[in-house]
């Protein structure tokens, strides 16, 4: 009998372990034929594309998702500094060759979405393609973000919020259903409260104090679908993948070599229309500048009504377009 970590929810859909770049990853699979890599954000998990892996396996590919560094059943460095997104792409770089693989279409939404850019950006003679879903691309710049939130007088935003380690994480982990449930309602395209949200922050205030407890699930996330996210954040908690935001400087400081460069791979680009990380304040001149930063860009969707969570909100239209894009490389 398999070890109940390794037990997938999902029929067709195996786990599996594996070593890479110094951790102990988990990671879902199914299909055969040429990589793709589904890199998720936060707080999510390899679940958080269930329906991708099923439809791009069917379609001919070999899809593997793994649980991303600090996340589900993969190792969790104690070191804060240990969470950039050059050690999360050796992750990823590593993990494929433990599978045997040597190219590979990486795709990402939300915080997977700056790792498969970087992963194009990095290794274009591994990653032949890249998908980034939510998070516009652009190249590393001459002011870190949290520089340029200070310049702009924002002092509230979330991801200042997420700096001091601990205090998010007592936070989210004091009713781990509840965070998870208010902040999958809240960034996603069902919201309708006006004024809601977890962007800015009041002050003093938690990033919960702003979103809205739904009295009914959304129609993409189920009871099971919530459980499954909760037992995985009961388990591994927050810290994680909170690391992540802590070295966004650090990250920065790091990419200088690579400041202004372009991905030359083929590219798609896939949001939701009512996705808050579109009003985010560069969010719409980093789109702007994709025939520059993305030359090799061959679509950019925008679906109406669509949410944060956009391969789950609107997954036969996102698979429909993962497609097509494959097909087409």
């Amino acid at each position: 009998m398999p070890e109940p970590l390794l037990v997938s929810p999902v029929p067709g859909i195996t786990l599996h372990r594996a070593e890479a770049n110094k951790i102990r990853m988990r990671y879902a699979e199914a299909g055969k034929g040429p990589m793709v890599l589904l890199c998720h954000g936060w707080p999510e998990s390899w679940y958080s594309w269930r329906h991708q892996i099923l439809a791009l396996a069917n379609a001919g590919y070999r899809v593997v998702a793994p649980d991303m560094r600090g996340y589900g059943v993969t190792d969790a460095p104690d070191a804060v500094e240990h969470y950039t997104l050059f050690h999360i792409v050796g992750d990823m770089v590593q993990l494929l060759k433990a599978l045997g693989e040597e190219k590979a279409v990486v795709v990402g939404h939300d915080w997977g979405a700056p790792v498969a850019w970087h992963c194009a950006l990095l290794r274009p003679d591994i990653f032949r393609a890249v998908v980034g879903m939510s998070v516009p691309w652009t190249p590393p710049g001459h002011q870190s973000l949290l520089a340029s939130l200070i310049k702009r007088g924002i002092k509230t935003f979330y991801i200042q919020y997420f700096q001091k380690p601990g205090v998010a994480e007592a936070e989210l982990q004091k009713d781990v259903r509840n965070s998870l449930r208010r902040i999958y309602y809240t960034a996603g395209g069902e919201m309708q409260e006006k004024g809601k949200g977890f962007a800015l922050l009041r002050p003093g205030g938690g990033l919960l104090d702003n979103t809205v407890d739904p009295e009914v699930l959304p129609p993409w996330l189920s009871e099971a679908d919530l459980d499954y996210y909760t037992a995985e954040f009961k388990r591994a908690g927050f810290r994680g993948g909170l690391n992540w935001y802590r070295n966004l400087t650090r990250t920065w400081l790091l990419a200088g070599p690579w400041r202004g460069q372009p991905i030359l791979q083929p590219s798609l680009f896939i949001a939701g229309s009512r996705d808050g990380v579109l009003r985010f304040p560069a969010s719409q001149a980093q789109i702007d500048a994709f025939p520059k930063t993305l030359p090799g860009l061959r679509g950019m969707h925008i679906l109406e009504g669509a949410g944060h969570w956009i391969q789950q909100e609107r997954a036969e239209a996102v698979n429909a377009l993962l497609v097509d894009f494959l097909k087409g490389l």
